[in-house]
């Protein structure tokens, strides 16, 4: 996430795979290209409606990414490195200040992207409340510059500045966007292959093809997307023809499909049991200890996910190839208390169907060792807050530990640190900032992954969060489809190659 660091950056940082493996995908950002004709529209089922009225600052901002409609300064190549977009090239000035260069490029509205316009739309991510995951922490100032560029600069050195700008929530809109309550608007103000030109509250949107995109006009001329919480209904939208495209089709869905309409992509996803570590029955690290000892993982894998998944390891999963040969011990962990049927609230939602029956997995674990269990399924949008407020003992939380900047440090930050802005944990431990700190600073690639490592073995320590298993994602895509674009950050799923 952000940085302590005083030393200048390595080059290698921003070119070191991340994962293995590339792109699932039959097209990319600039492979569009103008098709001679309008196309035919896509319809798209997604699994989670809009929590925040489509604001790019919290959980709505993938939605946007995924329907090919904002995009930032920089974005992230298949092997998890910064890859340029509405910068074409970048600089360190010294070991506070970045220059961006920007490409010609317009917004949907029809005005140019220009430095101030830029420097203006990353200001308001600066002051959005809460901030955005990405900006956890960091204070940052952008202004224009000459000859086309935005000069940024952070208060503390921060090596992995154009990993983080490639953030969802760092979307750049058009100065129209912002309105005189600071929150912003992609509706027409955005700069991607397609426009949002009407939203349907959290039912559906409509997108049409935006003929100035940079990248080349996009083959299909627009999109029709459906907020289709429930798994199987999307699965059967697909298999019926009612659409082309549906995202995390569940495990239990996925035999049911044509094997030619299903897509399964490794991905930085893990599942774990968070434990509300500043209230409540799991306040004490010795109950804590206790839930996380009830747990078993090694049957959720394979039953409920029915093998597309791995077993928890950590907070990093198989996807994140470096970790496991860096992975240490957790540290400092408490002995088990004696739940005595202290009653617990256990929370989850059921966007993605597995979790539901992975928290009742868990309750019936829970509830053997002696908690009296309350179990509490929602769907995401009529969740989060309470979740971040910490109003639940425990919840169950599918996590993509690299979305947010593709740092390995940037989800320890956020998720687990005193002023981290998704501590649904709400945990706060001198020793895990301290850890977590240290990783900041530390620019060097395999010296960074060192150190995230050791703030994994202090987070897993205290017993907040209990990995349960890593995922793999089931996307259905119809058989006409092509170019749909699955990457392990579950960023992207329609780009201007994407067609019918």
């Amino acid at each position: 996430m952000h940085s302590l660091a005083r030393t200048r950056l390595l080059p290698a940082l921003l070119l070191a795979p991340l994962l293995a493996g590339c792109f699932a995908s039959g097209g990319d950002r600039s492979s569009g290209g103008d098709t001679g004709g309008d196309g035919s529209r896509l319809r798209v089922a997604l699994a989670f409606p809009p929590a925040e009225n489509l604001s790019p600052y919290g959980a709505d901002a993938t939605i946007l990414s995924r329907l090919g409609v904002t995009e930032g300064l920089t974005t992230l190549d298949a092997n998890g490195s910064a890859a340029p977009a509405l910068a074409q090239s970048w600089r360190r000035e010294n070991d506070r200040t970045w220059e961006f260069t920007l490409r010609e490029a317009v917004f949907q509205d029809g005005t140019d992207v220009t430095p101030s316009a830029v420097a203006a739309s990353l200001t308001h991510a600066t002051e959005a409340e809460p901030a955005p995951a990405a900006l956890s922490g960091v204070t940052l100032t952008a202004k224009a510059g000459d000859g086309g560029t935005v000069r940024i600069t952070t208060a503390e050195p921060d090596p992995v500045l154009p990993l983080r700008l490639s953030s969802p929530s760092l979307a750049v809109l058009s100065p129209k966007a912002y309105g005189k309550t600071g929150k912003a608007d992609p509706v027409g103000t955005a700069t991607g292959p397609f426009e949002v030109t009407k939203v349907n509250g959290s039912t559906s949107a409509t997108l049409a093809r935006f003929d100035a995109y940079w990248g080349g006009r996009a083959q299909a001329s627009g999109i029709d997307a459906r907020f289709i919480a429930d798994g199987t209904a999307r699965a059967n939208a697909l298999r019926t023809g009612e659409v082309d495209i549906a995202e995390a089709v569940p495990v239990a869905q996925a035999a049911t499909l044509d094997r030619a309409t299903r897509r399964d992509t490794a991905t930085t996803r893990t599942t774990s049991l968070l434990l509300n570590a500043a209230s409540g029955p799991f306040e004490d690290p010795g109950l804590r200890a206790a839930a996380r000892a009830a747990i078993d993982t090694s049957a959720l894998a394979e039953d409920v996910y029915e093998g597309y998944a791995d077993a928890g390891a950590g907070i990093y999963g198989p996807a994140v190839t470096w970790a496991e040969g860096k992975r240490k011990q957790p540290v400092g962990r408490s002995g088990a208390g004696r739940p005595g049927g202290r009653t617990i609230t256990l929370a989850t939602y059921d966007n993605r169907p597995e979790l539901p029956e992975v928290a009742q997995v868990i309750e019936r674990q829970l509830e053997k060792a002696g908690f009296k269990v309350e179990l509490e399924v929602r769907e995401y949008s009529r969740l989060e807050s309470d979740a971040l407020e910490g109003r639940f003992d425990a919840f169950v939380l599918a996590r993509n530990s690299l979305v947010d900047t593709g740092d390995p440090v940037a989800v320890l930050a956020s998720d687990y640190t005193c002023r981290g802005g998704y501590n649904i944990a709400q945990l706060c431990d001198k020793d895990v900032d301290r850890a977590v700190a240290r990783a900041e600073e530390t620019a060097d690639p395999a010296g960074r992954q060192d150190a995230a490592m050791t703030a994994e073995a202090e987070i897993l320590g205290t017993d907040a969060v209990v990995p349960l298993v890593h995922q793999r994602i089931i996307t259905g895509v119809g058989t006409s489809v092509k170019g749909v674009l699955l990457d392990p950050y579950e960023r992207t799923l329609v780009g201007t190659g994407t067609r019918r």
